[in-house]
């Protein structure tokens, strides 16, 4: 698990909080704790007639990347039930190189 992690590309996070919820139900977490969060930053003007508007979900201090379900072989609940596809789980080698591609909307987290 130590050479993977997580890719969120938060440029096309439709703010579904369809990972969050499926955080929650896998880990039994109450409404008032989440593994992974999904936070909306704007709309506000960033200049004359363009509008910044974003959904950022960010893995919390309580996410341990799904470490059960990895070690069975499979990928963080997060990253299963992503609707928009923006959340990847895999080699930090091989989520550099996308990330690299990517625009600056786009981070990578380590467990």
């Amino acid at each position: 698990m130590a050479n993977n992690g997580l890719l969120i590309d938060y440029e096309y996070c439709s703010g579904c909080q369809s990972c969050e919820l499926a955080c929650k139900n896998e880990h039994g977490y109450p409404m008032d704790k989440w593994g992974i969060k999904v936070t909306e930053f704007g709309p506000f003007e960033m200049e004359k007639g363009k509008i910044e508007w974003n959904y950022l979900p960010f893995p919390t201090s309580f996410c341990d990347m799904c470490e059960e379900r990895v070690e069975k072989g499979g990928i963080p609940t997060c990253a299963l039930h992503c609707l928009a596809n923006v959340i990847e789980w895999g080699p930090v080698e091989e989520l550099s190189k996308k990330l690299d591609e990517k625009g600056s909307k786009a981070v990578i987290f380590l467990p």
